[in-house]
């Protein structure tokens, strides 16, 4: 016997759970039931597509899983007859934590328990769940195909034991020795029936729950008159306890949404009810069925690179795979659910699932399906509101990503204004309808604090001009994907950072007067900042500040590929602003006067300094900032 050290976060990770980090323990029996039924899924798909697996199995082999309650052992038992795992899948299946995205699950504990127990599928460590109410857990497996099987034994500490042992056919047995007060919850009858009718009615196998049951003997009215006692023997039970029937394959109407959400639980490892639930039953040229669920709180590694996808795809109820990110754009990852075709091979490959016809129609099916149920869900805007908190992100990069589905995506989003508080959001519609006439473009600003966005000097022409502009806070994604919208029903996207400002009552002579009689103040700042600024120009785009930064059409489109290479961690250069002043502002006009050179300098680079900060930019230079205005300040004084 071997002895192994459980990998740190999962050694945490039992600490808490032996220490009761679940309120609802009972949802250990729905992962480890969900586990089994995931490995049988499995085999049952090696059986029809590997003759060398179909050779091995007996030939009435079906899928079945057994939970066996024993109150004078202490014990509770799941067996099931799937693929099983070698010494190797032991180790890395129930050793570690291999995929790199659960390790945060120990960053994300918040110490609520509710709260955390939300996590726990979300992380894919449903099987630890088994040592909130385990002394001891013996796990004995033997993978189809192979000769040797192996047990795993640990108690929740920091370490287990790995050995060889026997055992005739493939699958897993779960030995679970309870912890003397959970004995009387988990070793009874009704209570763990309820359980499994509860999260794991519709697991598409039997499952039997096997059990110990007294049973007096029936004594006819002869010996009853001759005083003879009636014996009390135990008798074992075996009974099937769930539907054992696919339940996106019934009809919606005999459905009720309890049902769905208990399905929805059982293949999300979720507790909460899903958000949104959507069925649908496709005939004609391609036949499937499909049931997806949107959740209520976004899954947590809905950002990372290696998310685990939400949707199991079935061929005639047969599993072929939960783990094929083209099932569904990668936009909607956030959704959880079942692809069934009637129409694909059982043999199907991942590089068959990206070129098949068949896949491609389901998945553009799919798609508009999906998007059309939460238009009708964006309906109602107070319904609506909890959907953006969670997925407004994943949509944005929806209507960059999906060229064909961009306009009814970006009918989905919604957006802070400069015309929307307390948190309250406008969608484009919206926006379109309540411009005047005369309006033609979407004007935004991006950044990365909405305070400082809101307050910024760039704002000060629209709102002069009651012209709405979009706020957008989310810099990371809105600076790469908003200029690829390129128009809303016709109305394009602008930039007020990098377009020219509107409605400004000033003919082209005008402009070109004020440029003239400002020319020596914008060759003079310009001089002095030398390569800190692309270019010094007057703007009309101001009204009460002195300064502003901009950017123009081609620094635009290279700080949108500069974000993408710092996406990528590349170190990039960030490119020198324009610098516009403001002819009106007091300090501007006083400059063109104003003789003294170190007094011009200083006040050349406090105007672009203030300019970047109202704009929520760094300054290179925070102690020569303040030097100069201290100097102004004492020759103001």
């Amino acid at each position: 016997m071997a002895k192994h050290q459980f990998q740190t976060e999962v050694g945490q990770l039992l600490h808490l759970m032996t220490h009761s980090l679940y309120s609802n323990k009972e949802i250990f029996i729905r992962e480890l039931v969900s586990n089994a039924s995931d490995a049988i899924d499995k085999l049952n798909y090696l059986k029809l597509t590997d003759e060398k697996i179909k050779a091995a199995l007996p030939e009435d082999w079906a899928g079945q899983i057994t939970v066996k309650i024993d109150e004078e052992d202490k014990s509770i038992t799941i067996v099931d007859n799937g693929i099983g795992m070698n010494e190797e899948d032991l180790i890395a299946s129930i050793g570690t934590i291999a995929k790199s995205g659960t390790k945060s699950f120990v960053e994300n504990l918040t110490g609520d328990a509710k709260k955390d127990s939300n996590l726990i599928g979300q992380f894919g460590v449903g099987f630890y769940s088994v040592f909130m109410v385990a002394e001891k857990v013996d796990v004995i497996s033997k993978k189809a195909g192979e000769e040797q099987a192996y047990k795993w034994s640990s108690t929740g500490t920091g370490e287990f034991d790995l050995s060889p042992c026997t055992k005739e056919s493939s699958g897993t047995v779960i030995y679970i020795k309870l912890k003397d007060e959970e004995v009387e919850d988990y070793t009874s009858k009704y209570r763990v029936e309820t359980v499994i009718k509860k999260y794991s009615n519709h697991i598409a196998y039997p499952i039997n729950l096997a059990y110990t049951e007294e049973v007096t003997e029936q004594l006819s009215e002869e010996d009853k008159k001759a005083g003879k006692e009636a014996k009390k023997t135990k008798e074992n039970r075996n009974e099937k306890i769930n539907e054992a029937t696919a339940l996106w394959m019934q009809p919606k109407s005999k459905i009720k949404q309890d049902e769905y959400n208990d399905f929805y639980k059982s293949i999300s490892h979720d507790s909460q009810d899903p958000m949104l639930t959507i069925h649908t039953k496709a005939e004609g040229v391609n036949e499937y069925t499909t049931l997806f669920y949107i959740p209520s709180i976004a899954p947590m590694d809905m950002y990372r690179a290696d998310y685990q996808p939400g949707v199991k795809l079935y061929v005639k109820r047969v599993f072929i795979t939960d783990d094929e990110k083209e099932l569904l754009p990668t936009y909607l990852r956030f959704v959880r659910g079942i692809i069934d075709s009637e129409d694909l091979p059982l043999n199907v490959s991942r590089e068959i699932l990206q070129e098949n016809r068949v896949m491609a129609n389901i998945k553009q099916s799919s798609v508009k399906k999906i998007l059309g149920e939460i238009k009708k869900l964006s309906k109602d805007e107070e319904k609506y509101a909890p959907f953006i908190e969670q997925y407004n992100r994943p949509l944005k990069e929806g209507a960059y990503q999906d060229f064909t589905n961009k306009e009814a995506i970006l009918e989905l989003l919604r957006f802070k204004s400069t015309k929307t508080e307390n948190a309250k959001m406008t969608s484009l519609s919206a926006y379109k309808e309540a411009a005047d006439s005369e309006q033609k473009a979407i004007y935004y600003i991006v950044g990365e604090n909405e305070k400082v966005l809101r307050n910024s000097p760039l704002l000060e022409s629209y709102k002069k001009n009651d012209i709405e502009v979009l706020i957008l806070d989310d810099k990371e994604i809105d600076e790469i994907v908003t200029p690829m919208y390129g128009a809303y029903k016709e109305w394009e996207f602008k930039d007020i950072t990098s377009c020219e400002a509107p409605k400004v009552e000033q003919t082209e002579e005008e402009k070109k007067e004020v440029e003239e009689k400002y020319k020596d103040v914008t060759e003079k700042i310009k001089e002095v900042l030398g390569e800190a600024v692309k270019e010094v120009r007057v703007t009309n785009r101001l009204s009460e500040s002195p300064s502003c930064v901009v950017k123009d059409a081609e620094d635009a489109q290279m700080a949108q590929m500069m974000q993408m290479m710092r996406a990528m961690g590349q170190e990039m250069p960030a490119s020198a602003p324009v610098l516009e002043i403001n002819p009106d502002h007091e300090i501007v006009s006083k400059l063109k006067d104003l003789k003294d050179d170190g007094l011009v300098a200083d006040v050349s680079w406090v105007l672009l300094d203030q300019a970047k900060l109202s704009e929520g930019m760094e300054i290179t230079d925070t102690v020569a900032f303040a030097q100069r205005l201290s100097r102004i300040t004492a020759k103001a004084l």
